[in-house]
C-alpha cells in the first residue's frame, strides 16, 4: 500500500522561506502565511438576497535587500512555489534598487515565538445556515409590518470572517495568529410625500464569536427604528447656513474620528508615501508636540489590545507585539501611526505596530489600529453624560448613526452627515429633522468640544471596510468613544 506523502505544515514552509531569504544575501525578510474564510449572507424585503461562503489561501513573501523591498506571492502552498516566490521576490528588489533614491531602513523588533487566538464563546461557523437566514428573515419581516405606515423596504445582514495567519520572520520571530470578526445590522426605508428616507441599527464589527449577534438586541430594536424611520421621513429639513451646537453619539462621532484623526496621523501618508483617498495629511512632523490639535480634554489613544477590537490582534503584519500609546495627549498631536519603516524615518527606536495587509498578495502598509476618544476625566469640569449635555443646551442638533461625508486632500476641511437628527430646545429633545450636514476645519472642530461623556458612556464602534492604496486595501478598525458636545458648528452649506 502506497502511503500519501505527509502534508507539509505552514511552520516548516515558513522555516524554509526563511532560509532561502537568508542564503539570498537579504538583509531582512519575512513570510506570512494565510487562509482567510469569510461568510456574508443578507436579505432584501422576504427573502434571502445574498450568501456567500468563501476561503482564499496562499502566501506573500517580501525582501528588504540592498535597501530596497521586493515583494511577491501565491496561492501554492508547497517547498517547490516557496523557492520560487523568494527568487522572485530578491528579484524584484534588486529591479526596485536600481531607481531607488534613498535606502529603506527599520527599527528593530524583538523576535517573538508565540500564539495568539481572539477570545470567542461562540465560533459563528459552527451556527448554521438556516439560523441565520432565519433571523434575518425575521428582521425584514418585522420592519415591513410596518408598511402601511410607510415602511417599503428592509434590508439585514450578517458577516463572519476567520484570518489565519502564520508569521516569519529572519529576525527570528514565528508567530500563529487566528482572529475571528463579526457583524451584524438591518436597515428600513420609508417613502411619503415624494420622499425617502432611511434608518438603520448595527452590532458594531467587532473581534467575537456569535455571541455578538446577540438577536434578541436586533429583534427589539426594530420598533424603535422603523417608527424612527417614519418620523424622519415626515420631518422638516434641518437649518441650513447657520451654526448651532452639536451633540454627537458614538454612533456618529466614531466617523469623524476615523477620517479627522486616524488618517491623518498614518506616518506613511504625512511622509507622503501614501496619497489615494483624499490624500497625504497637514499632521506633519514639524507639528509634533506643538499642534493644538483638540481642546485640552481631547485624548486620543491607539490600542491593538483593546478587547473586541476591531483592530486587535496579538502582532501586527511586520511581528510588532500589540500595544496601546496616546495620539494625542491633553489635546496636543505627541505620536503617529508607524511601521518599522516610518518609525525609523521618525527617529524612533521601534514601531508602535500599525502594519497590516488585508490579504496574502497584499504588501503590509500602515493602517488605522483601534483609535478611541477618551471619556472625560471623574468630576471634571467638561465632564457630562448625554442626558446632561442635552439638559444644559439651549439651542442645537442631537445626531445618532453616520451619513454621507468628505474631506480635503490635507485631512482638514470637512463634512460630515448622519442616519437620524433631533432638534435641541431650552434642555429638550422637541422633534426629529432631516437632512442634515455639519461642515468645520479639523482642529477647530476638535477645539470646540465643550463637553465630553462619561466612560459609563463609552461605545465600540467602528469600520469593517476603511480602503486605502492602490491598488486598494480594506481594513477594520474600532474608534471606541463617548458623546460630545460640540460648540457653533456651521450647519449646512458653508455662508
Amino acid at each position: 500500500m502506497v502511503q500519501a506523502p505527509a502534508q507539509i505544515t505552514p511552520t516548516e514552509l515558513a522555516t524554509l522561506a526563511i532560509e532561502l531569504i537568508r542564503q539570498a544575501g537579504c538583509e531582512y525578510g519575512d513570510i506570512r502565511l494565510c487562509t482567510y474564510r469569510n461568510q456574508r449572507l443578507s436579505a432584501r424585503d422576504r427573502s434571502m438576497s445574498n450568501l456567500c461562503d468563501n476561503v482564499s489561501s496562499g502566501f506573500g513573501v517580501r525582501v528588504l535587500l540592498n535597501g530596497a523591498w521586493g515583494f511577491a506571492a501565491s496561492h501554492r502552498k508547497t517547498p517547490e512555489e516557496i523557492a520560487r516566490i523568494v527568487a522572485q521576490a530578491v528579484e524584484i528588489a534588486k529591479g526596485s534598487h536600481l531607481t531607488q533614491q534613498e535606502p529603506v531602513r527599520l527599527v528593530p523588533v524583538e523576535a517573538y515565538r508565540d500564539r495568539y487566538l481572539t477570545p470567542i464563546e461562540i465560533d459563528p461557523f459552527d451556527v448554521s445556515i438556516s439560523e441565520k437566514a432565519e433571523l434575518l428573515l425575521d428582521l425584514t419581516g418585522r420592519l415591513l409590518g410596518y408598511q402601511e405606515r410607510g415602511i417599503k423596504k428592509a434590508y439585514s445582514f450578517l458577516n463572519f470572517t476567520r484570518e489565519e495567519k502564520t508569521f516569519a520572520s529572519t529576525e527570528g520571530s514565528l508567530i500563529e495568529q487566528t482572529i475571528y470578526r463579526s457583524y451584524a445590522g438591518f436597515s428600513c426605508m420609508a417613502i411619503a410625500n415624494g420622499d425617502a428616507q432611511s434608518r438603520t441599527y448595527e452590532r458594531s464589527p467587532l473581534n467575537l464569536g456569535y455571541e455578538h449577534i446577540n438577536p434578541s438586541d436586533l429583534l427589539a430594536n426594530v420598533d424603535r427604528v422603523a417608527e424612527e424611520a417614519i418620523e424622519k421621513v415626515h420631518a422638516p429639513d434641518g437649518p441650513s447656513n447657520t451654526r448651532t451646537n452639536l451633540i454627537l453619539k458614538p454612533t456618529n462621532l466614531w466617523l469623524t474620528i476615523h477620517e479627522s484623526v486616524g488618517h491623518p496621523t498614518e506616518l506613511d501618508r504625512v511622509y507622503g508615501y501614501e496619497a489615494n483617498f483624499a490624500g497625504t495629511s497637514f499632521a506633519t512632523t514639524d507639528k509634533m508636540g506643538k499642534l493644538q490639535y483638540g481642546a485640552p480634554w481631547i485624548n486620543f489613544v491607539a490600542d491593538r489590545t483593546q478587547a473586541g477590537g476591531r483592530g486587535t490582534m496579538g502582532y501586527d503584519d511586520e511581528g510588532v507585539k500589540a500595544q496601546e500609546w496616546y495620539v494625542v495627549k491633553d489635546g496636543i498631536l505627541v505620536d503617529y501611526l508607524t511601521d518599522r519603516e516610518t518609525a525609523h524615518r521618525l527617529g524612533r527606536s521601534s514601531s508602535n505596530g500599525s502594519a497590516y495587509a488585508d490579504s496574502w498578495s497584499s504588501v503590509p502598509m500602515v493602517r488605522i489600529p483601534n483609535l478611541g476618544l477618551e471619556p472625560g476625566e471623574d468630576g471634571g469640569s467638561h465632564t457630562a453624560t448625554l442626558e446632561e449635555m442635552i439638559a444644559d443646551t439651549k439651542e442645537g442638533i442631537l445626531i445618532d448613526g453616520i451619513g454621507s461625508f468628505s474631506i480635503d486632500q490635507q485631512r482638514r476641511n470637512f463634512q460630515f452627515g448622519g442616519d437620524a437628527f433631533w432638534k435641541i430646545e431650552n434642555g429638550k429633545v422637541v422633534g426629529m429633522l432631516k437632512n442634515v450636514t455639519y461642515h468645520s476645519m479639523t482642529t477647530d472642530f476638535w477645539n470646540s468640544v465643550d463637553a465630553i461623556g462619561t466612560a459609563s458612556q463609552r461605545m465600540q464602534c467602528g469600520t469593517n471596510l476603511c480602503g486605502k492604496g492602490e491598488p486598494m486595501q480594506v481594513a477594520q478598525m474600532t474608534h471606541a468613544c463617548v458623546p460630545v458636545r460640540v460648540k457653533n458648528i456651521q450647519i449646512g452649506r458653508n455662508s
